[in-house]
């Protein structure tokens, strides 16, 4: 019997793995490997930390008060006998939450849209960018603000508000990534054999930009978090009895002096998780790099 025969652009489809090569590549990097497993450290201790500690988030000790690390408060207690530890964990949920999922929802915009204007080009990419000039001139905390004033303050709106503000500057990154790559020779090829645009631009364009788009995400996360924070202090963020690490930071900042402890353990944590999405960030955009695709 004679086998189907696969038609060219199929053919083409297949090969190496650009995931596979990527991951054998990311696994050569220590300081990538290192900042993931201090990550999903992190991860851990912040999902699973409170329900082993012996102490509620909430649940107070007014006789104890501010105290230092000690062997039952291993990170202190706050001025109003709070443990510090399962408050920093706590508040480590809420900031990764927010971070990733503000992140996320700029990703799929910016994606999406610089990769759309910079692929159709012409007077499509001019009225688009454009657009994004016209937002650029808009006070972006301003429209936060603004927004969570208008709808309510709402955790899911946090993600939302935030993250209509942060996509503008990954879609113009993607759309220049684009343009250089619009030209090149495995478009043509690939329009050649007959792929529709969205194919191209979904399965062939897209992958090619994603050490840029890693990049600045890790960047946006941080960002993000001290945009939270802000809108925390000016009591539009997170809110109470939710918390943050950069409302424990700000109730630290204002005791420093009495109580350094209250300020020390939520910027560690915050600095850690910061330090290692950005050495994953930067293993992550050597690995799906195809220009470094040497061996």
């Amino acid at each position: 019997m004679n086998e189907p025969r696969m038609n060219a652009a199929e053919t083409a489809e297949r090969g190496a793995s650009l995931w596979k090569d990527a991951g054998r590549r990311l696994r050569r990097n220590r300081l990538a490997v290192a900042g993931a497993a201090v990550l999903a450290c992190m991860l851990a201790l912040t999902l699973l930390g409170p329900f082993v500690v012996p102490h509620t988030y909430a649940g107070q000790n007014l006789a104890l008060g501010a105290a230092p690390p000690s062997a039952r408060h291993w990170l202190g207690t706050d001025d109003l006998g709070r443990d510090l530890f399962v408050r920093v964990l706590y508040g480590g949920r809420i900031s990764l939450l927010v971070g990733v999922a503000a992140t996320a929802v700029s990703l799929l915009v910016g994606v999406t849209y610089g990769a759309a204007a910079g692929f159709l080009g012409g007077r499509t990419d001019a009225l688009m960018m454009r657009i994004v000039d016209i937002l650029y001139a808009l006070p972006f905390t301003l429209f936060v603000i603004i927004l969570m004033v208008f709808f309510g303050r709402s955790i899911v709106l946090l993600f939302v508000a935030i993250g209509a503000v942060q996509w503008l500057t990954m879609a113009r990154i993607v759309r220049g990534q684009v343009l250089s790559l619009r030209r090149r020779e495995f478009v043509d090829a690939a329009m050649v054999m007959g792929l529709s645009r969205p194919r191209i631009l979904f399965r062939h364009v897209i992958p090619n930009v994603l050490g840029p788009v890693i990049v600045y995400a890790t960047l946006t996360v941080p960002n993000v978090m001290l945009l939270e924070a802000f809108l925390s202090f000016l009591g539009l963020g997170v809110q109470a009895p939710m918390s943050s690490w950069g409302v424990l930071i700000k109730e630290g900042a204002n005791v420093m002096e009495e109580y350094p402890w209250l300020l020390i353990f939520p910027s560690v944590a915050l600095a850690m998780t910061l330090f290692s999405l950005n050495f994953l960030g930067d293993g992550l955009r050597d690995a799906l790099d195809p220009q470094s695709s040497t061996d």
